[in-house]
């Protein structure tokens, strides 16, 4: 297992861009693919696009983000993706759906965006158990699911 310790770096920074640009020429950047709750932990295990394993035990201030460089030398070097969350996408047809659309996402914390008139619910969890709390807003035809 290979162990990293720190964040060197953001693909984004000045020099880490050029760097990671020639390292991917040559076939020797490795993605850690996360889901987004993972963002918050400081140690955890996960499988490279190298199939390889790494191990992750980061400092408490370290904050870790989609472009985040874990590894950057002439070898090779370790980039973090965040994988894009399964997300449930609905509509509020009237007032009182918009109403308690909103209340439920707010008070129930649910990760969301705005998208025009459309609320983006990311999931952490199955679509069945966010729509459960809104059916009797489906079922009145003030909410709808948009596919």
């Amino acid at each position: 297992m290979h162990k990293l310790f720190e964040i060197v770096g953001h693909r984004s920074d000045d020099g880490v861009h050029d760097r990671l640009h020639d390292l991917e020429h040559r076939g020797l950047v490795v993605r850690l693919v996360l889901p987004t709750a993972e963002l918050g932990r400081r140690r955890f295990r996960a499988t490279g696009s190298d199939g390889q394993e790494y191990g992750v035990a980061l400092d408490r201030e370290a904050v870790l983000r989609d472009g985040s460089v874990l590894r950057l030398d002439a070898d090779g070097a370790v980039v973090v993706e965040v994988e894009e969350p399964a997300t449930l996408t609905l509509r509020a047809t009237s007032r009182e759906g918009a109403m308690q659309l909103g209340w439920h996402a707010g008070h129930l914390h649910w990760r969301v965006r705005m998208e025009d008139d459309l609320l983006v619910v990311l999931l952490d969890g199955p679509a069945a158990d966010h729509l459960a709390r809104i059916r009797p807003w489906l079922d009145r035809g003030a909410v709808e699911v948009v596919e």
